[in-house]
């Protein structure tokens, strides 16, 4: 695949912010968690566990992980048979396909949101390592539900605190004055001057 151009303008800027949120230290970080994941449950996985090696800088994110294969040996560990098939091929489009596999695993059996996951293209291309690492940060968390000695990877996520409301309680809630909205009681602008008063003279 050819070399992608560097950008100018505004795409360089947008590349040289995305470049500065780049942590290496967290990026590691979630490296070893993966080889804790891929060791846990010991299989196969000795390979994608030597293909990990130290991070220092983004090229290295992406040349570990752009085939998907390791994502999708990660997350079938999390959640056994996730990904049916991972393709071996080295052709771009099947090693694509390997990491949409892990996108579409990750929605469907971790439950996490679109707007945790990254896009192809932000691993595939280097477009946006930081937001594949965060990524792998919100799969980290979810590991926090998965059964006690799993490794885990940042704080559990927090759970929803839904409250319910009787109508009679909704209807009372309507006859009090926030303190937002002020109060007729107890307070008036009279004796309140700002400047000088205006003088009128018969």
């Amino acid at each position: 695949m050819a070399n992608k151009a560097k950008g100018f303008g505004m795409t360089a800027e947008c590349d040289a912010k995305r470049a500065a949120k780049f942590d290496a230290a967290s990026t590691n970080e979630a490296f070893n968690w993966m080889k804790a994941v891929l060791s846990f449950r010991d299989s196969d996985n000795q390979e994608a566990i030597s293909g990990l090696t130290k991070v220092e800088k983004m090229d290295d994110v992406k040349d570990m992980l752009k085939d998907g294969k390791i994502l999708c040996k990660v997350i079938n560990v999390m959640y056994p048979g996730a990904v049916k098939k991972i393709n071996e091929s080295k052709m771009a489009f099947k090693q694509m396909e390997n990491i949409g596999f892990f996108l579409t695993a990750c929605e469907e059996h971790a439950k996490m949101k679109k707007s945790d996951l990254f896009q192809t293209v932000d691993l595939y291309e280097a477009s946006n390592i930081p937001g594949v690492i965060s990524s792998i940060y919100a799969l980290g968390r979810k590991t926090n539900d998965l059964p006690d000695g799993f490794p885990v990877l940042g704080p559990k996520e927090a759970s929803a605190n839904e409250r319910t409301f009787t109508e009679e309680q909704m209807n009372e809630g309507k006859n009090h004055i926030g303190l937002q909205m002020g109060s007729n009681k107890g307070a008036s602008q009279a004796g309140l001057n700002f400047g000088k008063t205006r003088a009128i003279i018969d």
